[in-house]
């Protein structure tokens, strides 16, 4: 009965992400492929939305948010991202970062216009594009430091191109941009007059005395820019759902009247729980970087002793690790062998890629207790020998 499927499904199938959690299910592995971060959730968070259930702060809340969590975030982005935002008029609390992602492009794209995507990308940038109906056209960063050029940007724009996706800190390949490619980004942007959507979900996960710069921050990108963010995974509940838009009041409204007529709200108690994270001392955040700093430097070096070569990534948790030698023909085998073999799942890096890049490369998260990266560092290790 497929007369009864949307045309707009047409080639889509459930990403290589959710099927390798299944076959990492199936053997019983360590599953380093999806994103879940299995980390605790600061309990002050937890505390906070328990508090406001018991409190019968379960009915909607403004599509835009809780006003005080709207405010609490405008402080945060003015300490942390150098962004003054109106909290009524250009800040909007979202279903997550994707829920924030699909009433962006609804509310500003129309169906045919081309969103340039700049590759590795994350597949449901992709995937939500395309359900919209738009055009995905993509611009290939090559590793091992996936610079963004002009001439390769000016290369990549088409005559119906209307907007850009930036992921930075990127998933999957952990890239920041710097400010020089964001004044390139910018430059063209408003030559040939595109909107940004940012993708700013790993901004606090980050390396190396690395600083996250915001690309609405840069060459007055503000006014075309809709910034997007997340606390999934600043605070490790990923379940929760919650995310936030800013961007200039003529583009919020826009935006916040899809949030409204896909989602009504995000979820008012959890709203009060991030609330109460967001107000953490900064003490917080560097734990945080250098929790997952130890952890990157363990996996990139089991990663580098049995020859997977790790790109080392500047931000995010997740390396590309280079598998080419490993003979097989595809990253999918790749993956599907270290899975069988070693027990530990990765994502293809065919995941991240239109083309033939991604065959050599695989994708490990390590957003994980540090007990579960030491045996997987273990496996990794075991079968590299093999």
């Amino acid at each position: 009965m497929t007369k009864f499927l949307s045309k707009a499904l047409e080639g889509l199938v459930q990403s290589d992400i959710r099927k390798m959690t299944v076959e990492c299910e199936r053997v019983g592995g360590l599953n380093l492929g999806q994103g879940i971060c299995d980390l605790p959730t600061p309990p002050i968070i937890s505390k906070a939305a328990i508090s406001a259930i018991e409190s019968q702060k379960s009915t909607y809340s403004y599509a835009e948010g809780v006003i005080d969590l709207r405010q609490i975030i405008a402080k945060k982005l003015e300490r942390d991202n150098l962004i003054n935002a109106d909290p009524i008029s250009e800040i909007c609390v979202t279903v997550g970062a994707t829920g924030g992602f699909a009433a962006t492009i609804h509310a500003l794209l129309n169906p045919g216009d081309g969103i340039l995507i700049m590759e590795p990308y994350y597949s449901y940038h992709l995937n939500i594009a395309r359900v919209a109906g738009l055009d995905p056209q993509f611009l290939t960063l090559s590793p091992p430091r996936f610079s963004l050029t002009e001439e390769k940007l000016r290369a990549a724009i088409s005559p119906n191109t209307k907007a850009v996706v930036c992921c930075t800190p990127s998933n999957p390949s952990g890239k920041m941009f710097d400010e020089n490619e964001l004044k390139i980004l910018a430059k063209v942007a408003h030559e040939y007059d595109l909107l940004l959507i940012t993708d700013e979900i790993y901004e606090y996960i980050r390396y190396d005395g690395r600083s996250h710069i915001s690309p609405a921050t840069v060459g007055e990108l503000w006014e075309r820019t809709v910034s997007i963010m997340g606390l999934s995974k600043t605070f490790s509940i990923t379940g929760w759902r919650m995310g936030y838009t800013v961007a200039p009041a003529y583009l919020m409204k826009a935006i916040t009247l899809v949030n409204d007529l896909y989602y009504i709200c995000a979820p008012t108690p959890l709203q009060h729980g991030v609330a109460a994270g967001l107000n953490m001392p900064t003490s917080y955040y560097d734990s945080l970087q250098s929790s997952y700093q130890t952890k990157r430097d363990k996996i990139c070096t089991a990663l580098d002793g049995v020859g997977m070569t790790p790109i080392i990534p500047q931000g995010a948790y997740y390396v590309l690790a280079q598998i080419g030698h490993l003979g097989f023909d595809t990253a999918h085998q790749a993956s599907m062998a270290i899975l069988e073999e070693a027990g530990v799942a990765s994502v293809p890096g065919s995941s991240f890629f239109q083309g033939e890049a991604g065959e050599g490369l695989i994708r490990i998260c390590f957003a994980m207790d540090e007990e579960v990266i030491e045996e997987a560092c273990r496996r990794l290790k075991e079968y590299g020998h093999i």
